[in-house]
């Protein structure tokens, strides 16, 4: 193995050259604690207001919507948590499509409702429109693409079709990769899904959007990520954003035409092989495809050891082993698939190697189980 070439892009970026450079020189300036009045937490204060600006500015909100938090999860756990219990009096059914990340999930818990998508991942929007305007229903929630397969949501019909109802929106993976319609209540982002530090989350949420943190109320982001606030980190993650954003335009056709190169060699080269997700209407730098007759983590372990770092299984659980709830939902093969995603360090002559080397290695793990 002569060399390393990095495929796994959605799970997490490499650290943008900006952001490493930010991350430095903050962490000599922006150690103290933002919340003290000396000198020292005057200027970590500062330093978190301009993060806080240029992160607000970079996902259509303002600079007092934005909150901090640890993680996307966190953002997400928090965000819809808040938005339901500010609406109990009116019910608590969190409406969620099949396809959003565990952490909605999670949080929907037993009074989530689930929508159906279709073979694409996309939702059924009647459906949803008709699940969201039941009595009792908190707050929708809807990926504005999914994290596994890139398909995109219809976000600004599906916010005309909630109403009153708040609209939730996980853009972890859109972030920094492509454009999020308006029309959400709150949103949730993710640093290191655009180059930033990981251990920095977004939750953002309009003025005019009720919400009521779940634990008690502290001096820290409104009692929405209680705890020390890493000044250094949000202001790499800041300056990682900020960058991303020039770039992305660029990026995007790079990454576009890529993948969509992908697409038709695997198709082309691979005997029983399913792509799935929206061939247009989708993120720029994601595909996911299945390969009948073969175990995904076999594919991925013989893909590693020739320099190629890809993922399987649910984007959000692979650890887990689990078949991904994303691909179930869309009736599409669960198992032998392998998510493949660009980022900036990507090259063409990167994609060029994985085509070649694929079709070979997915013929030999087939004669290995005589298929």
């Amino acid at each position: 193995m002569s060399e390393r070439t990095y495929l796994d892009a959605a799970s997490a970026e490499p650290m943008h050259p900006a952001a490493r450079e930010m991350l430095l020189s903050a962490v000599d300036s922006g150690w103290a604690d933002p919340a003290r009045l000396h000198h020292e937490g005057r200027t970590a204060r500062l330093l978190l207001d301009n993060a806080r600006a240029v992160l607000a500015e970079a996902v259509g909100a303002r600079p007092d919507e934005l909150y901090l938090t640890t993680s996307g999860t966190a953002a997400i756990q928090a965000g819809l948590t808040a938005l339901r219990a500010a609406r109990r009096r009116i019910g608590t059914t969190v409406v969620h499509t099949a396809v959003e990340h565990s952490a909605v999930l999670h949080s929907a818990g037993a009074e989530g409702v689930e929508v159906g998508v279709d073979a694409r991942g996309r939702v059924d929007q009647e459906a949803f429109k008709d699940a969201v305007r039941r009595p009792g229903v908190a707050v929708a929630a809807v990926q504005s693409a999914n994290h596994e397969v890139g398909t995109r949501q219809p976000l600004a019909a599906i916010a005309r079709d909630c109403g009153d109802v708040p609209l939730f929106v996980d853009a972890s993976a859109s972030v920094g990769h492509d454009a999020v319609p308006e029309g959400w209540s709150a949103l949730a982002a993710s640093a290191h899904k655009w180059g930033g530090p990981a251990g920095v989350g977004l939750l953002a949420v309009k003025k005019g959007t009720r919400i009521a943190p779940a634990w008690p109320m502290d001096e820290r982001e409104d009692g929405l990520s209680p705890g020390f606030p890493n000044v250094p980190s949000a202001l790499a993650a800041a300056a990682a954003l900020q960058a991303r954003l020039a770039e992305a335009e660029e990026l995007g056709k790079q990454h576009r035409a890529w993948i969509d190169e992908v697409r038709s060699r695997v198709a082309a080269d691979i005997p029983d092989v399913e792509v799935v997700g929206d061939p247009t209407d989708r993120l720029p730098h994601i595909l996911t495809f299945s390969c009948l007759y073969v175990d995904g983590e076999a594919l991925v372990t013989a893909l590693d050891a020739e320099g190629f770092a890809v993922s399987s299984g649910s984007a959000c659980t692979s650890s887990t082993l689990r078949p991904s709830h994303v691909l179930a939902a869309m009736g599409v093969l669960t198992h032998g698939n392998v998510r493949v995603s660009l980022g900036r360090d990507t090259s063409h002559g990167d994609v060029q190697r994985f085509c070649a080397v694929l079709p070979g290695i997915v013929r030999r793990i087939r004669a290995e189980v005589g298929m």
